[in-house]
């Protein structure tokens, strides 16, 4: 395995520059997640780590070695795409194998190789099957193992399971994850999905415009974002944001544009009264029917676990995660309370966290 290295990188096509001088590093053995919206800019950065795409300027270094004039056979990496990308006239057997006849490995080592990779992806009763009588799960595991046969340096996946069923993707993010762990190897793995990049990552990096927004674990991002893009990126359903100015008396409220006012567990440490925004999760959002800020009910989704409520408060709209059985319709009153002392608080105008991150009021707020 190895560590993967990106100085600089920046990526144009024609007069259009796609990404912009991005840097980081990947440890060895490290599972990356590039994350953002579509056009961000992540398919293009994998691909140019896996050479099938030139860089403008700027290095990639693999194990320590510049590859930017490698051919993607050269660097000894291996690519599972999104739509598999299997031979349909060969077996199971004959996919995994296939790489490995092209760089003329003896026929027993491939058998080896291809019932060892095989064994781990529980592909063993199906190697004599062909791709199109395969599940969409079977074929992508067939996709995995064909990268695994190859033992390369690094794994790179571009949103393998955008194509499967919403069951199981979640079954083969879990069989992902145990994958890593048993070679620990280093994946880079590109995905428009967030609860993908919460629950498989060592680190994230968060790409907007081709530029990267924020790197850090999971749990960093989730709780101490940078601005309110990452905040709003991660997190399902998404952070509200209820603009306003902090009480001119001083004390722990937000007062919204229509002059209501909003109580807040703490009053963020910053400087004056100029417009900022505070930042929930739907799941920090309780009713308070004594002292909560009014709001109407508008949709109501009941999960079977709890209850997400779209409300409109003071002209905005806010979804809360309210309790597991709830008797309303929409056009009820409710009072909400944010008096959670997990909420954010970002400038207006810059959208930038107003706290800086810190080990001790990560403490406080974890």
């Amino acid at each position: 395995m190895a560590t993967v290295e990106i100085a600089d990188l920046k990526k144009s096509f024609g007069a259009f520059p796609v990404v912009h001088g991005v840097s980081m590093d990947f440890k060895d053995g490290e599972f990356i997640i590039l994350v953002g919206p579509s056009g961000c800019g992540k398919s293009t950065l994998l691909r140019m780590i896996a050479g099938l795409e030139d860089v403008t300027s700027g290095t990639i270094s693999i194990g320590g070695k510049v590859v930017n004039t490698l051919s993607p056979k050269e660097r000894n990496i291996a690519m599972v795409f999104q739509n598999y990308a299997l031979y349909p006239q060969m077996t199971v057997a004959q996919n995994l194998g296939f790489s490995l006849e092209l760089s003329k490995m003896p026929k027993a080592e491939i058998d080896v190789k291809v019932n060892e990779s095989a064994e781990i992806l529980g592909l063993a009763p199906l190697l004599d099957r062909k791709p199109s009588q395969l599940s969409g799960g079977q074929r992508q595991r067939v996709a995995m193992g064909r990268a695994i046969v190859r033992d390369p340096q690094v794994f790179l996946f571009d949103e393998p399971l955008s194509n499967l069923d919403a069951n199981l993707r979640v079954k083969m993010r879990a069989e992902i994850k145990a994958l890593h762990q048993r070679l620990g190897s280093t994946i880079v793995y590109v995905t428009h999905d967030q609860v993908e990049a919460m629950t498989m990552a060592d680190r994230i990096v968060v790409l907007r415009s081709g530029v990267v927004e924020q790197i850090g674990t999971p749990l960093e991002l989730y709780d101490f974002p940078k601005n309110m893009f990452v905040a709003g990126f991660l997190g399902s359903p998404a952070m509200n944001f209820l603009p306003g100015k902090l009480a001119a008396d001083g004390s722990a409220a937000l007062v919204l544009n229509n002059g209501e006012s909003v109580a807040l567990a703490r009053r963020p440490d910053v400087v004056g009264d100029n417009d900022i925004v505070l930042g929930v999760r739907p799941q920090d959002i309780s009713q308070d029917p004594d002292n909560g800020t009014a709001a109407t009910v508008k949709v109501i989704e009941p999960t079977g676990a709890d209850t997400h409520v779209l409300v409109e408060l003071a002209g905005n709209e806010i979804t809360c995660v309210l309790g597991a059985r709830l008797d309303m319709k929409p056009g009820d009153q409710v009072r909400l309370s944010f008096k959670t002392p997990a909420a954010h608080f970002f400038d207006a105008k810059t959208e930038a966290r107003l706290e800086a991150f810190s080990n001790e009021n990560k403490g406080q707020q974890a």
